[in-house]
């Protein structure tokens, strides 16, 4: 038998040059010493682009620190939680390091939740506070009376960039339409409550590595929405982590002022630390999309910004660039890193990517519950490499069976994650915790995957969207990887069905990029590419799939539709 993975890390003999087998948290008691560390360094530079408008790291530490006077004025207790429901605007970095620096709790909330959705965020967490854009108040507001909302700060998307941010609501709400009538007795605008702030004199807030930053919820793909307890020294050490890996890439392209391009939502965990806390960290820019799924718009953005260093995407973003003619005019000279994450990337979509833009695809992985970086591939690849490479600095990675103990280097089996990035556990659910925690601190993530004799780790499926036939293993991310191979197929997603004679069946569905495309035609590619039993039984054609707020496909409401 092969070798475990136990008294053993195979993977540092593959860290580069330079990168620490361990990191040191102990620089900062908190992320708000953090913060308050990088204002004082770059006062004077952009912290953030949106549409147009620049936001200073010096306006950035006023503005934030008035919204964390504001949120003291309303006598909350500590620890209080602040949910956030913004899109990529700059009210949302504002209001997520005001709400820390008054020692609350940040629950970040997806705007496009349905009332139901929101309604048990709001109520799971206990949320006071609500920041939400005006688009959705009226979500908000068919809740009166069923949540511990006590104070609602209701914004815009052109409420912080003046005279065009005067243009832009006037456009988004009468004449693209785009804000359903709302009223929310007692509501503040974002202005009122930043003047509110300017007014008062600051509280000091003792806040130290254990205390609470995030509730993080998880995407609710196989059940309801959890919140992920991260504390600061969690997102502290996910920092120190990303810096480290940054480093050699870094060294060989010494760059004064990193530029983030951040169109993945800030409300994820993903774009949260790898945008918006590393840019913090790093002193560098984030250019904000709020609205990524505009492809064409996004495109212009893109021709823009040729200045943009750090790219993180998932692969449905990055097909669908790809896949847009205007895409391949676009010109990113200053590229340094293209980050894959929140699903797996799949070849011909890093291939292509290569092609058009010079740089490969960084597949990394984590989770909401590891704030979220626990695997990623060297930030100096020369190309895609299939695997989502090796743990980060202070991370161990087991490969486990299903009664817990450790399979053989090169034998599938649950990732399980112990660091420092590690959420505390489930917000008030210590069975849900006691149930993914083994009782040596290994995160279960119920992904499958195994890791090579030289450490590097590969994704094979979640654990709960494998497919049994007639007792062999079939993993979608498998079928769909080699079926987007097949030039007419832009995306497709594959789950298993009940069948009498199999106990499962493969059902496939596809979105077309060649509106021609047969299932026939499907069906014989399939016949060259996989065995027997992996073969789609049921083929059915849609103009689109459901995906998360991020962009993962969702097999989850396939198979409800199914």
């Amino acid at each position: 038998m092969t070798e475990s993975t136990q008294n053993n890390k195979p993977w540092l003999k593959h860290y580069p040059k330079g990168v620490p087998e361990n990191i040191d948290i102990s620089a900062h008691a908190s992320l708000v010493a953090l913060f308050e560390d990088s204002f004082r360094r770059f006062a004077q530079r952009n912290a953030y682009l949106y549409m147009g408008k620049a936001l200073t790291f010096a306006q950035l530490d006023l503005q934030s620190r008035n919204f964390a006077n504001y949120l003291q004025t309303l006598g909350l207790e500590p620890g209080a939680r602040v949910a956030i429901m913004l899109p990529n605007v700059l009210q949302f970095p504002i209001a997520m390091i005001g709400a820390l620096r008054a020692g609350c709790v940040v629950v970040n909330t997806n705007p496009l939740y349905t009332a139901r959705e929101l309604e048990h965020q709001l109520n799971d967490s206990g949320s006071s506070v609500l920041i939400v854009l005006e688009n959705f108040a009226h979500i908000f507001q068919s809740l009166q009376g069923k949540t511990r909302i006590k104070h609602v700060v209701v914004t815009s998307l052109g409420e912080h960039i003046g005279l065009k941010g005067k243009i832009v609501d006037f456009v988004v709400r009468h004449v693209k339409k785009l804000v359903p009538q709302w009223n929310i007795p007692g509501h503040l605008s974002f202005a009122q409550a930043l003047f509110k702030g300017s007014l008062q004199q600051a509280q000091t807030v003792t806040l130290n590595h254990d205390s609470v930053a995030f509730l993080q919820y998880t995407g609710g793909t196989t059940g309801v929405s959890k919140g992920a307890v991260l504390l600061h020294r969690n997102i502290l050490a996910n920092l120190e982590q990303v810096d480290a890996w940054l480093a050699p890439a870094l060294s060989r392209r010494p760059i004064e002022q990193l530029v983030f391009l951040c169109a993945l939502p800030l409300y994820h965990i993903f774009a949260l630390t790898s945008c918006a806390m590393v840019g913090l960290r790093e002193g560098g820019t984030n250019i904000l999309v709020p609205n990524p799924k505009d492809i064409a718009g996004f495109i212009k953005l893109l021709a823009q910004h040729p200045e943009i260093h750090i790219f993180p995407g998932v692969n449905t973003l990055f097909n669908a660039l790809n896949h847009h003619p205007e895409f391949a005019k676009v010109k990113l000279p200053n590229l340094l890193v293209t980050i894959g994450g929140g699903m797996a990337v799949q070849k011909p979509v890093a291939e292509r990517w290569q092609t058009l833009t010079g740089t490969p695809i960084v597949e990394g992985y984590g989770l909401s519950e590891t704030s979220p970086v626990a695997c990623v591939n060297t930030t100096i690849i020369e190309r895609y490499t299939g695997h989502i490479g090796l743990p980060v600095p202070s991370t161990e990675i087991r490969i486990l069976a299903d009664d817990g103990s450790e399979v053989a280097l090169g034998s599938p089996g649950e990732i399980a994650i112990r660091g420092p990035q590690v959420m505390a556990g489930y917000w008030n659910k210590p069975q849900d915790t006691a149930e993914v925690m083994t009782t040596d601190g290994f995160f279960k993530s119920g992904d499958i995957g195994l890791m090579d004799q030289d450490g590097y780790v590969k994704i094979i499926d979640r654990k709960k969207d494998m497919i049994v036939i007639s007792g062999f293993k079939v993993f979608p991310n498998e079928l769909e990887e080699v079926i987007t191979l097949l030039p007419g197929v832009l995306e497709c997603a594959a789950i298993g069905v009940p069948d009498e004679h199999t106990g499962e069946a493969v059902k496939l569905f596809v979105v077309k990029k060649d509106p021609t495309l047969t299932e026939q035609q499907i069906l014989a590619f399939c016949k060259e590419q996989l065995t027997n039993y992996k073969r789609p039984k049921q083929i059915v054609f849609k103009t689109e799939l459901p995906k998360s707020n991020v962009g993962k496909i969702l097999r989850r409401e396939l198979r409800d539709l199914a």
